[in-house]
């Protein structure tokens, strides 16, 4: 009597359309697992890069201290869809002996006389914040998972249209074998086929 289970490759009872579903499941695990690793190296690629361009960035940003020169006024955001944001006229001085007046962000609250934080350029105009490192460290996550995203969802779909490959052969294969098995198995004639044929 044969004991050895369905599973064991060399079981005559494991088909070419079940080996070729266990590689194709051991293929998607590798794919995962290699996606891992390039969404970490992307992630980290992007960390190295992003972190360079806010050291950059940071040299020619600078932190000055501006004095409101009027009340707080609200402007529309930059989108069609964004918040009113609080702005109102100031000046500061950057470099030291060059004096600028503009109206930028403020707070809400911010009153005539105010002192405010202003981030500048080298010429002194007003300029986004050099990136933190909350902001790099989620660029760099996002753009990671996105990498091992689009890798899984490709090795899924190539997976899974091998492996409906596979079922589609599987079934014709069967239904073939069926054709010759069914009429002996049931005791039925197949047409064409008389009596005292075997």
């Amino acid at each position: 009597m044969d004991h050895r289970r369905p599973g064991d490759p060399t079981n005559p009872l494991r088909r070419d359309a079940d080996r070729a579903r266990t590689r194709l499941r051991a293929t998607f695990v590798l794919a995962c697992l290699l996606a891992a690793v390039c969404g970490a190296a992307v992630g980290r690629a992007a960390w190295a890069a992003a972190e360079r361009a806010a050291e950059e960035t940071a040299r020619h940003r600078h932190s000055v201290t501006a004095v409101t020169v009027g009340e707080a006024t609200y402007r529309d955001g930059p989108g069609e869809n964004t918040r009113s944001l609080p702005v109102a006229p100031a000046t500061w001085n950057y470099p030291a002996h060059r004096a600028h007046t503009q109206t930028v962000p403020v707070p809400g609250s911010t009153r005539n006389g105010d002192t405010v934080r202003l981030w500048v350029d080298d010429h002194g105009r007003p300029a986004a914040e050099p990136p933190g490192t909350a902001d790099i460290a989620l660029n760099a996550v996002g753009l990671g998972t996105g990498a091992w995203a689009v890798l899984v969802l490709a090795a899924g779909v190539a997976v899974y249209a091998r492996l409906w490959s596979v079922d589609r052969h599987s079934a014709q294969e069967w239904e073939r074998e069926w054709e010759q098995v069914e009429p002996h198995w049931s005791g039925r004639l197949r047409p064409g086929q008389g009596s005292s044929d075997d």
